[in-house]
């Protein structure tokens, strides 16, 4: 091997994936351009091509055929969820550190707040199975602390898809902890330039790789002061492969692709029925449009007379049933059919009850992940500070998935009910105000009213099983807030 071979060699070497990512990338590739949508799909030619169509025809029914998004949509929709509360953060011995505010309002050092990194973590699980994070900070050889708040230094986080992520490798510790020991990563593409990133225990290695040109244009090796490779995984669902999780759109990719093909299908059908063939000599001269003439040759065969050439595809409405079908099964798939549903579907409560629990365990089991994912972050964030990470991450673990509509129907049809009881009117009462106040101070407001009326004595009981007579509002307020529930002094 000459000197230009084995430079080639080299650069083709750093930006090689190993046997997992090469068997996966295609995989990723269509799971991420299923979610972009727009010219990212188009241009993946998704589209199945006719046998024959030419180049100019495939291009114009590309650009004809809609998208339905659905990988988009759910995504968002377990988002919105996921996130409408601020996940819970005590930061332990670090809550006092300057540096702490300045991660949380810019944490990749690119405007990015931690809570929207997060959310973008969410989202790259969501659509590949699972996100690397990587929490680095830079050395600038300074002396003390003082020298790193000076010239702003400290400890920030960077997502990598794993279309980005080319090798890694774990080991398995004496005690039983596996842990990375290799990973490679492109950092950065700048047109036909490549930064390739390597980490280990003992050292990290830059590479800047000119890809026209086939060579390693610059290369740089620094220590790793960390000792370990500060790299996590942010898992959706974990899979039996180390490494690999379960996208949530690895199906719904597949079913969207299938309504793509069909809307094709729908324009093509309907263009066709508009403007049938016209099969023709060549020497037939014919104008195009509505009432055009057509011209025959005097002595043509009465044979090759042009005729119009019916067709006998499917039915629009056909088409437009199978989309539909495929929509319900992306639904289903997703445990989205009662949130997404844009149209009154003929659903019965148990069954609407059922889609929304199903959703809600989806949603905690994805609020988990994301909570494991950010407490080994924070770790690696504090021992880049010196500290050892003592605080706590709680993700919301239950999702208020009703349907207020039902229930307010369910509400004002119990407040017809002729039940004896001063307790229960009140509760229905405040039940009818949670379903439509949004307003925190106004339900104060509303439960003080509520409750302000003459008391009655009653009994609760706690959720030990423990009773107790109820003695005045103050005492019965103080139990509600304790989960004790209250029945008839009577019963």
């Amino acid at each position: 091997m000459d000197a230009i071979e084995q430079i080639i060699d080299d650069a083709g070497k750093f930006l090689a994936g190993n046997t997992t990512y090469t068997q996966y990338k295609d995989q990723w590739q269509f799971m991420f351009e299923s979610y972009i949508g727009g010219e990212e799909y188009k241009n993946a030619g998704h589209l199945t091509r006719y046998v024959n169509e030419s180049a100019g025809e495939y291009a114009a029914r590309i650009e004809s055929t809609p998208l339905q998004n659905h990988c988009n949509s759910v995504i968002s929709v377990y988002n919105s969820f996921l996130f409408r509360q601020i996940p819970t953060r005590n930061y332990g011995s670090i809550e006092n550190l300057p540096e702490l505010e300045d991660f949380l309002y810019d944490a990749d050092m690119d405007g990015r707040s931690f809570n929207a990194f997060m959310k973008d973590v969410s989202t790259y699980a969501s659509i590949f199975g699972h996100a690397w994070i990587v929490c680095a900070k830079p050395d600038i050889g300074a002396q003390t602390r003082g020298d790193e708040m000076e010239a702003g230094v400290r400890p920030y986080v960077s997502m990598l898809s794993p279309l980005v992520v080319l090798d890694w490798s774990w080991q398995r510790m004496p005690n039983g902890r596996y842990t990375l020991d290799y990973f490679k990563y492109i950092e950065d593409v700048n047109g036909e330039i490549t930064t390739c990133k390597e980490w280990t225990p003992d050292f990290i290695r830059t590479t800047v790789i000119d890809e026209g040109n086939n060579y390693v244009k610059e290369q740089m090796v620094e220590p790793n002061g960390l000792g370990k490779i500060p790299a996590v995984i942010a898992y959706n669902q974990r899979s039996i492969i180390r490494g690999i999780g379960v996208s949530d759109i690895a199906d719904i990719a597949s079913g969207q692709k299938s309504i793509y093909n069909s809307l094709s299908e729908i324009e093509q059908s309907i263009r066709l029925d508009s403007h049938p063939s016209l099969v023709k000599t060549p020497e037939t001269n014919a104008g195009v449009g509505a009432g055009a003439i057509i011209h025959m040759p005097e002595n043509m065969d009465p044979g090759l007379k042009p005729y119009v050439l019916d067709f006998q595809g499917a039915s629009v409405d056909k088409i437009l049933a199978a989309i539909n079908q495929t929509v319900e099964s992306i639904d289903k798939m997703a445990n989205t059919g009662a949130v997404r549903a844009t149209v009154s579907r003929t659903m019965s409560g148990v069954a609407m009850e059922t889609e929304f629990q199903l959703l809600n365990a989806r949603l905690s089991e994805k609020g988990d992940s994301l909570e494991l994912a950010e407490e080994q972050i924070w770790k690696l964030w504090a021992e880049y500070m010196g500290y050892r990470w003592d605080g706590d991450i709680e993700y919301p673990d239950s999702f208020n998935l009703r349907d207020a509509r039902n229930d307010l129907e369910l509400y004002m049809k119990a407040s017809e009910a002729n039940v004896g009881s001063v307790t229960f009117k009140r509760e229905l009462q405040r039940q009818i105000a949670d379903a439509v106040i949004d307003d925190e101070m106004a339900m104060n407001t509303i439960y003080e009213e509520i409750y302000s009326e003459q008391f009655e004595i009653h009994v609760m009981t706690s959720p030990e099983g423990e009773q107790r007579i109820v003695q005045s509002q103050e005492e019965h307020m103080a139990l509600m807030a304790q989960g004790w529930t209250h029945q008839d002094a009577s019963a």
